[in-house]
């Protein structure tokens, strides 16, 4: 088998496992032919295709290289290491695993500073005081110094952070930091709270297509495979399928289904015996049943739905306009 797509994804913990079970979820396999120790694997059914597993950071890096065509990484790290991320790489879908916030947080001591406002306050006046810079301790130097500018504060120095990022203020290397967290409680028990406006990137794992790799026809027609799966199953997550058949089904009843439940018709109108078939919101379910039956309907059916395809692929034309650009 010839390769002509490279396929990144983490290799290790819970980021592996939710990669994993995204793209079974939308019915690709991910498969690796000599035991779970091997870094290198395919897709069962699907030739041409390598799946890479790295860790989250050389995906980023292999990204920006062009030595993979697609990769499942962090926001965060996109940000953070490839210069002129919008140009090099798109982030094609948000996978909604992964979550991270990336922050600023000062002591919970110092009680009046509550913005990145304070912040800039203080910092002439802890210069005055201490005959030096602020310190801020991370390992994110680019996207705090993006997000430090962007609130015109130039009074301060980043102590690059080699450990735990958290402990720099108790230890005395850093007057705050900038960390990615998941839910504040590390940070809480090293005394430190986030700034009201210190939010720099909600970030999740992405799928992230690389504009410098080889995108052969061979490749691109992997691509768009791959991205009709997962935009199935992603169309799919957000509907229930309702049935039911009843002789006053109509366009009217129709249009008033979609305006008032926002009811999908993938097959149009009702047969001519009164036969439909609704894709409708979870949260709309009982409702727009109830409004069936009120109509005429005796029965109504709700099924989960694995995938719609359809003939539109919003993500491979994402990419397709991205590698055009």
């Amino acid at each position: 088998m010839t390769t002509s797509f490279v396929l990144a994804v983490p290799s290790k913990g819970r980021l592996q496992e939710n990669a994993e079970n995204f793209f079974a979820r939308a019915g690709l396999t991910l498969a690796k032919s000599r035991g779970a120790r091997d870094y290198r694997g395919a897709i069962d059914g699907l030739d041409g295709v390598e799946v890479a597993y790295l860790s989250a950071s050389e995906i980023a890096a292999h990204l920006a290289r062009g030595t993979v065509h697609l990769g499942i990484t962090g926001e965060d790290l996109v940000r953070e290491t490839i210069l002129d991320a919008e140009r090099r790489v798109a982030l094609i879908e948000g996978l909604g695993f992964g979550y991270a916030n990336v922050v600023v947080a000062v002591p919970q001591a110092w009680i009046d500073v509550r913005t990145m406002a304070d912040i800039d306050d203080i910092a002439t006046a802890f210069r005055a005081s201490h005959n030096r810079r602020m310190r801020v301790a991370t390992k994110y130097i680019n996207l705090t110094r993006s997000f430090f500018a962007a609130h015109g504060i130039v009074d301060y120095r980043i102590v690059e952070s080699a450990g735990a990022t958290e402990g720099a203020p108790a230890a005395g290397s850093a007057e705050m930091i900038v960390d990615i967290t998941t839910t504040g409680a590390t940070l809480a028990a090293n005394g430190l709270k986030i700034l009201d406006d210190g939010i720099i990137l909600r970030s999740q794992a992405n799928l992230v297509a690389s504009r410098h790799a080889e995108w052969s026809d061979a490749a691109r027609e992997s691509a768009r495979v791959i991205l009709d799966h997962v935009a199935a199953r992603a169309r799919a997550s957000v509907y229930k399928e309702v049935r039911t058949r009843f002789p006053g089904c109509d366009a009217a009843l129709l249009k008033e289904a979609d305006a008032r439940f926002g009811v999908v018709s993938p097959f149009g109108g009702p047969t001519s015996s009164g036969m439909l078939t609704l894709h409708c919101p979870p949260a709309k379910l009982y409702a727009l049943a109830s409004f069936l039956r009120e109509h005429g309907a005796d029965a109504v059916s709700v099924a989960e739905i694995d995938y719609v395809f359809t003939r539109a692929n919003p993500l491979f034309a994402r990419l397709e306009t991205f590698l055009q650009s």
